[in-house]
């Protein structure tokens, strides 16, 4: 079996991916309800791949989203991933707020695709949901700047839920993935939906370093995050810690990061104070995903189920978890069956992404090293080692 250690980038790239995409096609089901309430659905907890809250009324049960979520179709957390992942295939290198505004914008409202929730081909701008159309009317419609475009929208994981790429071109540079996922979530996020995604896409790449485990991954997270952010993932992983089994850990879990939370208890009745930018508070999803990361010791079974039936903003809880232990151990220990099933279910290919963000990741880290060459040279002229000559 290959180790965490000889796995290549191409491997970890392949496993965050698709890690990502079926953590979203298994978590979409669930989302919004509560442990106790997906327990009394599905007569149990869930374990794999499972068919829509509603049955055959999902078209007519909730009018704001009349989305078939289940029988293992993707959500927009993967339309927006693999969307993401487009543009980096243009650019073909480092990403900036003003590349969503050039290149992501234009893909969300010009070029019509498959779309698995509404089992048509339609823009991807016609699945995806308020906080990211915000995207459109700001940078198209608007002309915002899109460094500040993100100002003024509901503040959740809009940003955060599409931030593995950007983890996986700066693999094992959690710095740098922090650094270009804040500025590129600039244009969709402000405050700690921001920070999010910076604090995501780090722990992305630092779980691409040889040896990388959990406790690293969220390490490097901590290391880097800031305010309410750190604090609910200090809270939340400190009680996670103490569990092995999802079982005992999702009421501990939800407690703690309960305070840090604008939403409340009923995620499908947001309280009045709800999104609102603060210093002190923080998305629910990525402290629960790295929890989940820390319940499931970085098995991807474990880990993904935990997020799945931890309920509420699930497929995006999932999503995070999945990206993460993907890039720890590969496609390997994903299930077989699950990856099939999602990739025929969606009409996806999930290994086709990957590849071209491995190919774009290798040319930027070229770009990189070539770089840092220019400005070691430029630094040596400026400040000669002690006896140089000027």
């Amino acid at each position: 079996m290959t180790t965490p250690t000889t796995l290549t980038l191409e491997d970890r790239i392949t496993g965050s991916l698709i890690g990502a995409a079926v953590g979203d096609a298994l978590g979409g089901p669930v989302e919004g309800y509560t442990p106790e309430q997906i327990t009394e659905r599905h007569g149990g907890r869930v374990t794999g791949i499972v068919g829509p809250w509603n049955g055959d009324a999902w078209r007519t049960a909730r009018p704001i989203a009349p989305y078939h979520k289940g029988d293992g179709h993707v959500t927009d957390d993967t339309l927006m991933t693999h969307a993401l992942i487009r543009v980096y295939d243009r650019v073909r290198d480092h990403l900036d707020a003003y590349a969503v505004a050039d290149h992501l914008v234009p893909d969300l409202i010009s070029t019509p695709r498959w779309i698995p929730e509404l089992e048509a081909e339609a823009l991807p701008l016609q699945r995806v949901f308020l906080a990211e159309k915000w995207l459109v009317a700001r940078l198209h419609y608007g002309h915002v700047d899109p460094r500040e475009a993100g100002c003024g929208n509901i503040v959740n994981c809009g940003a955060a839920m599409y931030m593995a790429p950007v983890g996986l071109v700066n693999a094992a540079n959690p710095p740098a993935a922090y650094a270009e996922a804040l500025d590129i979530a600039g244009a969709h996020q402000s405050s700690y939906g921001r920070e999010a995604a910076g604090v995501f896409a780090a722990a992305v790449a630092a779980a691409c370093l040889p040896g990388a485990t959990p406790d690293t991954v969220v390490d490097a997270a901590l290391a880097l995050a800031k305010d309410g952010t750190r604090a609910a993932i200090e809270a939340v992983c400190e009680v996670a810690s103490r569990h092995t089994d999802f079982e005992s850990a999702l009421g501990p879990l939800r407690d703690a990061v309960a305070p840090f939370d604008t939403v409340g208890p009923d995620y499908r009745a947001p309280s009045l104070a709800a999104r609102r930018p603060s210093r002190l508070h923080s998305i629910e999803e990525l402290p629960i995903a790295l929890g989940a990361l820390l319940v499931g010791r970085g098995d991807y079974r474990r880990t993904v189920l935990t997020a799945v039936n931890y309920g509420r903003d699930c497929d995006s809880i999932a999503t995070m978890a999945g990206a993460m232990a993907g890039a720890l151990h590969g496609e390997g220990p994903i299930p077989a069956d699950w990856p099939k099933r999602v990739a025929e279910a969606s009409r996806l290919d999930l290994h086709g992404p990957a590849a071209v963000l491995a190919g774009v990741t290798r040319e930027v880290f070229t770009r990189d090293a070539t770089r840092r060459r220019a400005h070691e040279a430029a630094f040596a002229t400026l400040a000669p080692r002690a006896g140089g000559t000027r």
